[in-house]
């Protein structure tokens, strides 16, 4: 995955982040760089892919734990994707590429936000969504419009992380 043909790639290591360049591209962080790995396994085993959090922590030279924000964080439900492990010696962690009916998605996000939710964790919910073509551009505007710091401005600040989750999950079921 690693690109090293010295003419269109470049690796710099700065803090335990290795950074690839091609040419006439951007940098891209390690995280970057499993993602795209465990995405072409999916794309070359028909969408499903199984992998060892240890022997991925090795072969990219990170902590596992950076393997599992990978997988949390790139191969969600709201992404497309289950993600099956178990634990133990022989563990695995088993990826599957899913076609997931928009609505099922919106249920998923609103059965985990809780009680409350802050600002950052609600827009990079509705980021999800969007990029995962359950809400519209408009729906998702209109959703961090009603979420947002100002218009929550009324109420306490104790209170606004409460109100957000209220509004978050009623304006998501709605969309549905």
């Amino acid at each position: 995955m690693l690109l090293r043909d010295g003419k269109n790639a470049s690796i710099y290591t700065r803090s335990k982040i290795v950074k690839v360049k091609r040419k006439g591209e951007v940098y891209m962080g390690t995280s970057d760089i499993i993602a795209g790995f465990i995405d072409e396994m999916l794309s070359e085993t028909g969408g499903i892919a199984e992998v060892q959090r240890a022997e991925l922590a090795s072969r990219f030279k990170c902590v596992p734990s950076q393997i599992n924000y990978v997988i949390s964080t790139r191969f969600s439900p709201e992404h497309g994707y289950i993600v099956e492990s178990r634990r133990g010696g022989n563990g695995y962690i088993r990826i599957k590429r899913v076609a997931i009916e928009p609505e099922m998605v919106i249920m998923h996000t609103v059965n985990a936000i809780g009680e409350v939710i802050d600002l950052n964790t609600a827009a990079a919910m509705i980021k999800n969504l969007r990029q995962g073509k359950a809400l519209t551009d408009s729906d998702a505007r209109l959703i961090m419009s009603a979420i947002g710091n100002n218009a929550l401005r009324p109420a306490r600040p104790g209170e606004r992380e409460y109100l957000r989750a209220s509004i978050l999950k009623q304006m998501l079921i709605h969309t549905i």
